[in-house]
């Protein structure tokens, strides 16, 4: 995807008006035959997606066999080999039909009446290429840990985001997002050379084609177990400098950021990512890690530290 690339904003002009938008969901899924039963059943439970697309991406277990079984029209299988999520994500996207698409990872499960929300926020936004809400988190058994809702009156952005996007990704969790999918293919879909942060390289720059609308609600359980807290548990700020390189480089993104702003949103985004890694350590016991990375904001910025610090206390306690 190169830097360069330039797009004509169409994506700006209202949404024809209608109410029977359709929704695809993707679900990419490799080794999730645990957990992916509960997601299936979560998202077919919600009467307004029209198809649930599930990508196989090179899953050894049984992950493919307990698609199968399930006996909903609505319900696809593709396989991949084992090339990624977003190229997973970007192959189901390629086959759906639906008007919105909710990028669902295959061990979490959607709300009640989540995607009727998502649609109901839209439809007062005509202008909206995204609509998203928030998420709670769950255990490996399905039970409640994190404390979100006492956060529900929190208003996060919506409208033109992309400078507060840019300086941090918001959104966090594809489930809890409907993204036009014309926008979305429009702007490349997901940059398959970005193994982390690749959603927020791509929700900004459907940022800069269009505008976002946030529903004040809580969709989603984001599952936290034993495999995907060791893969986060391990990650470094490192990790995540690739994207805000990325993210910095992209011209669709550069062309639409107020003038001279780009190196002081590029510095909240790293103070942002090593914040969020702070958080992470702090939620796996790690805090002589997260007291470094928390070191690595205050080098940066003594002015960012304060929030950064409180930020990284709240995670303890699961917000």
């Amino acid at each position: 995807m190169p830097a360069t690339t330039r797009l004509v904003p169409a994506a700006r002009q209202p949404l024809p008006s209608s109410s029977t938008w359709s929704v695809s969901v993707v679900i990419p899924a490799k080794n999730v035959a645990a957990y992916v039963g509960e997601t299936l059943a979560s998202a077919l439970a919600q009467s307004e997606v029209g198809e649930v697309i599930v990508v196989d991406d090179g899953s050894t277990d049984n992950t493919a066999a307990i698609v199968r079984g399930i006996r909903d029209p609505r319900l696809r299988l593709i396989t991949n080999d084992s090339a990624g999520v977003s190229a997973a994500r970007n192959l189901g996207a390629r086959y759906a039909r639906g008007d919105w698409l909710l990028f669902l990872d295959a061990d979490d499960r959607l709300r009640r009446g989540a995607v009727a929300s998502l649609l109901a926020a839209a439809r007062g936004a005509p202008r909206a290429v995204l609509v998203y809400g928030d998420y709670n988190t769950i255990d490996s058994e399905g039970h409640q840990i994190g404390r979100r809702g006492l956060l529900k009156g929190r208003r996060k952005p919506s409208g033109d985001v992309l400078t507060r996007l840019a300086a941090g990704n918001f959104i966090v969790n594809g489930g809890i997002a409907l993204a036009r999918a014309e926008a979305f293919r429009a702007i490349g879909g997901f940059d398959t050379s970005l193994r982390y942060c690749e959603d927020w390289h791509c929700w900004c720059r459907l940022a800069a084609i269009g505008e976002f609308e946030f529903a004040p609600k809580l969709l989603l359980d984001y599952r936290l177990h034993t495999a995907n807290t060791m893969n986060a548990a391990v990650r470094t700020p490192k990790d995540f400098f690739p994207a805000i390189a990325r993210v910095f480089d992209d011209g669709l993104i550069l062309a639409r950021l107020p003038e001279g702003t780009a190196a002081g949103l590029r510095l909240a985004a790293e103070l942002h990512l090593i914040t969020y890694s702070a958080m992470q350590a702090v939620r796996f016991g790690r805090y002589r890690q997260a007291f470094f990375y928390l070191g690595m904001v205050g080098r940066r910025s003594l002015k960012a530290l304060p929030r950064a610090a409180a930020r990284t206390a709240l995670a303890r306690f699961g917000i």
